[in-house]
């Protein structure tokens, strides 16, 4: 479920940065084909998902997107692709499609959304 912020952001998005606008989807995709009934709403600059409680947010930057985890601190890294070194916070930086596979995008958005659903 949406709410109307995201089409505008979106719509936003692909008159501003076509390409990122193109990955930004692929990751919208993957997040779905993981937790399919997600609420997406806009927040912070950027597109926040949740399910009981939010598990990441997707922000696009001029050369990249970045796929966010508020406690992203309790993720596993078993392959090394998370980036941050705050108290809480991780990310993945993404600039290609091929990113969405390479950095196991999929694996890391579960593991987020089933420890959101455990608080």
């Amino acid at each position: 479920m949406t709410d109307n912020n995201v089409s505008r952001l979106l719509q936003e998005l692909q008159i501003t940065n076509p390409e990122r606008y193109e990955l930004v989807q692929a990751v919208r995709q993957a997040i779905y084909s993981v937790v399919p009934d997600a609420a997406e709403r806009v927040m912070y600059g950027g597109f926040m998902f949740s399910g009981e409680a939010q598990f990441c947010g997707v922000f696009a930057y001029r050369e990249h997107v970045s796929v966010e985890f508020g406690r992203g601190c309790d993720l596993d890294d078993p392959h090394g692709v998370l980036k941050g070194s705050g108290k809480m916070r991780r990310h993945i930086r993404l600039v290609s499609a091929a990113d969405i596979t390479g950095k196991f995008l999929e694996q890391y958005v579960d593991a987020a959304y089933r420890n959101s659903q455990c608080r």
